[in-house]
């Protein structure tokens, strides 16, 4: 019943918060930008918006190569399809990280590996979603900028530089392990400790973790890009910068577990960073309308491919076995 409370919560926090925003924001002029929208240039968006997808595929299947875990392209194809459908329906934007974690868990009995390289596939984003936001406001110097938008980058790179010391530290997380003292059931701390080192053997292969690195750059600012076009196509003008240093924000408060898909929490947070900047509220609402709508066709593409892939999910797991 807890579980099922707080599932319920969630639903409810992001129903609330798009009927406040279409409430406050759903005026005649966004229906018209909206309608007005150049196609050609959400068709270049949408494009661009598939290969950032294409690029995350291809940095999970190479930590997977790490990790030693040898699978057929089609099954990581299928697990990562099965996330990204996932996602749309489970808390936060990595609820799809458990659901291809499980789903090629039981495929290759082999969950130490699997987690952890689902959890450096999303740390590597993390990193290189930091690295653009931090170079950006290096450029941006001299722009005005809210001191909430540097409060939060300074919030965002001590949770990573910590996370990335605990993982790849092992005095730190020695350290840290003996000061949790949490009443852990020694099974539980047998799997936290066989997944750290499976995530430590990374440490050794630096080269993979650069071109993850280097992956996780290429999709970042792809997707930065994306909204920059998305922007032009309904209208907006507004510097590129703005959306490398505003876009890595939103994405990462996206990542908390407050709402469904981070529906609602990625909507409210847009409107209201970029009108910090001069952008009317109902034209930043209509920019993150457009996004959520490829989220969700990029979501069902995926499910169908999930679903269409089951028949032979099947076969390869009786091999498997």
């Amino acid at each position: 019943m807890g579980r099922f409370t707080i599932v319920i919560l969630r639903i409810v926090i992001s129903i609330l918060l798009l009927i406040f925003l279409f409430s406050k924001f759903a005026t005649p002029q966004l229906f018209e930008v909206l309608e007005k929208a150049d196609s050609v240039l959400l068709f270049v968006a949408f494009f661009l918006f598939l290969l950032t997808y294409v690029l995350a595929l291809y940095r999970w299947e190479m930590l997977l190569e790490g990790a030693e875990v040898h699978i057929w392209r089609k099954r990581i194809l299928s697990s990562f399809c099965g996330g990204i459908f996932a996602n749309l329906f489970l808390p936060s934007s990595i609820g799809g990280d458990f659901m291809r974690s499980i789903d090629l868990t039981r495929h290759t009995n082999k969950p130490k590996e699997i987690i952890a390289t689902v959890f450096l596939d999303r740390l590597s984003g993390y990193v290189g979603l930091m690295i653009i936001v931090l170079v950006a406001l290096a450029f941006g110097y001299n722009l005005k900028l809210d001191k909430d938008i540097y409060l939060i980058t300074g919030i965002l790179t001590f949770i990573l530089v910590t996370i990335l010391l605990i993982v790849f530290n092992s005095y730190l997380y020695s350290k840290t392990k003996a000061l949790l003292h949490l009443p852990f059931e020694s099974k539980l701390k047998e799997i936290i400790v066989g997944l750290h080192h499976e995530i430590y053997i990374f440490r050794h292969k630096k080269i993979v973790l650069l071109k993850n690195l280097f992956c996780s750059l290429m999709l970042q600012a792809g997707q930065f890009v994306v909204c920059y076009i998305i922007a032009r196509a309904l209208g907006i003008n507004i510097r590129p910068i703005y959306f490398f240093i505003f876009v890595p924000v939103v994405s990462a408060i996206t990542m908390l577990p407050i709402s469904i898909g981070g529906l609602g929490v990625r909507d409210a947070t847009t409107v209201i960073l970029f009108s910090k900047i001069g952008l009317s509220k109902d034209l930043g609402f209509a920019m993150s309308l457009v996004n959520d709508f490829f989220i969700f066709v990029v979501g069902i593409i995926a499910g169908l491919v999930y679903v269409s892939t089951l028949h032979y999910r099947r076969i390869q797991h009786h091999q498997a076995s």
